[in-house]
């Protein structure tokens, strides 16, 4: 590896600050890159580790792509920041030096303070985990579960466990599942689907003390469990920059560019709360790590928060179930509100969509071909065709629009930041059909729900090379 160039560390081995590496050679940096992993393994993709549960992924597959001329040290962790002399001690006792130090540090299961959780000594009682790493997905133990908190995390784990053959019960104190992003519509049909698969649903209730074999819910019900999964939330992991006298709030304050308050320092990912509010998903983090790479290689360019270029959206990785929200939930006023209800069929989406016919925010349930149409629209800020209805049916003209004019850097599989420029390459490279695509890039291979852009790619690759 080249000696010139500054010398960047990076703490956290996590995919963003894998991606932190990964964009900092992309770009052009040549001085010496450092990666320290508390993890002993490779870098894999978090966000999947559920897919364990149920054998349909194994940790290969969950497997970042390698990061030629970066120096690796996995099994290492920052012990300490002297950011006077601007060394990194870790946990060997070695001090290595830096001009840049990125903090991706991540963020740390939260665990609720139920009585019974953990043993007098502060560790958690056998059988009690999170689900945040590949060790973690090995604690899952035995024929029972019991899977505390009904967000994304915990709808796709019990989902996954009880397609494994596991007995599961999903404890949540909201009405539904993912109450806070879906309405009472939307969450009554993923209530339906969970139950359908056998998911045992225990709404409206939180657990009031943890037994031997047993966790009594706060009406006094028993439920017997061989695992309890808290999927109950995160925390930023700030001790390390907290221990440097660095500015902590919720996680590591930053500006759009990462620095934090030592400007030889800079916060992605988790850890990090850019703008005053915490980043809170893996594409804003990579939104973030690509701003840090751009900035330390001359290439400014700021993060303005968001995710996903100030779109968010999210889909839930429940094979069988098509199911995301586009936007922040909310539907504009004076927006014209498209709504579309087909309970026996297990269908319903609502759109709010503006005066100039492009889609502000959307919630879809059982209609695959629409929300990858709509995301496709949303991303772009395309129009909507006048058709709403054809549109939600699958029944518009053949998507020729929308995705060909994705830029390059546009990412299409976003469960493993596959993007089309890296799609088309592989496609000039001879994977010329979406198995062949999948299997060059690993698109498609996550949540599947980038299939049929993936299909739609195809069509216009073969006809720029007929």
């Amino acid at each position: 590896m080249s000696a010139t160039g500054p010398r960047i560390v990076i703490v956290g081995g996590g995919p963003v600050g894998h991606r932190v590496a990964e964009r900092l050679r992309h770009h052009g940096h040549e001085g010496p890159v450092t990666l320290l992993d508390s993890e002993p393994g490779p870098a894999y993709h978090r966000v999947l580790l559920p897919a364990l549960l149920d054998g349909s992924l194994t940790a290969t597959d969950l497997r970042l792509p390698d990061l030629p001329d970066v120096h690796l040290r996995h099994g290492v962790s920052a012990a300490g920041i002297d950011r006077r002399r601007r060394l990194v001690r870790t946990t060997e006792h070695d001090r290595i030096p830096y001009d840049t130090l990125v903090l991706a540090t991540g963020a740390r299961p939260h665990l609720p303070p139920v009585p019974g959780l953990r043993h007098a000594s502060g560790w958690l009682v056998d059988g009690v985990t999170g689900l945040r790493s590949l060790t973690d997905c090995t604690r899952v133990r035995g024929d029972e579960i019991v899977v505390l908190g009904g967000g994304p995390l915990g709808v796709e784990t019990a989902a996954a466990l009880r397609r494994g053959g596991r007995k599961v019960t999903l404890v949540h104190p909201g009405p539904y599942p993912l109450h806070d992003r879906l309405d009472a519509e939307a969450g009554g049909l993923l209530t339906r689907h969970l139950a359908g698969l056998g998911v045992r649903l225990e709404l409206g209730r939180v657990a009031a003390q943890v037994l031997p074999g047993k966790v009594a819910l706060d009406d006094e019900w028993l439920l017997a469990w061989d695992t309890l999964l808290c999927c109950t939330g995160v925390r930023p992991r700030t001790r390390l920059a907290e221990a440097a006298g660095l500015a902590v709030r919720t996680g590591v304050l930053t500006d759009a560019w990462g620095r934090t308050s030592d400007p030889a320092i800079r916060a992605v990912g988790d850890c990090a709360e850019p703008a005053g509010r915490p980043s809170g998903s893996l594409f804003a983090g990579w939104e973030q790590a690509e701003a840090v790479a751009r900035s330390l290689t001359g290439r400014e360019a700021a993060y303005e928060g968001g995710g996903s270029r100030h779109r968010p959206v999210f889909r839930l990785r429940v094979p069988g179930l098509a199911l995301g929200v586009l936007g922040r939930g909310g539907f504009g006023t004076g927006d014209e509100i498209v709504t579309y209800r087909d309970p026996a069929r297990g269908r319903y989406a609502r759109l709010s969509v503006n005066a100039k016919g492009r889609l502000t925010a959307a919630t879809l349930v059982g209609l695959p071909q629409a929300l990858a149409t709509l995301t496709q629209l949303y991303d772009t800020g395309a129009p909507l065709p006048s058709s709403r209805l054809a549109l939600l049916l699958g029944r518009s003209a053949p998507r020729t629009g929308p995705l060909p004019a994705l830029p390059p850097e546009a990412v299409v599989c976003r469960c493993n930041n596959v993007t089309k420029g890296a799609l088309a390459a592989a496609w000039a490279g001879g994977a010329r059909n979406p198995d062949a695509l999948a299997g060059a890039t690993r698109a498609t291979t996550g949540c599947g729900s980038c299939a049929e852009d993936v299909q739609v790619l195809c069509r216009e690759f073969a006809g720029s090379t007929a």
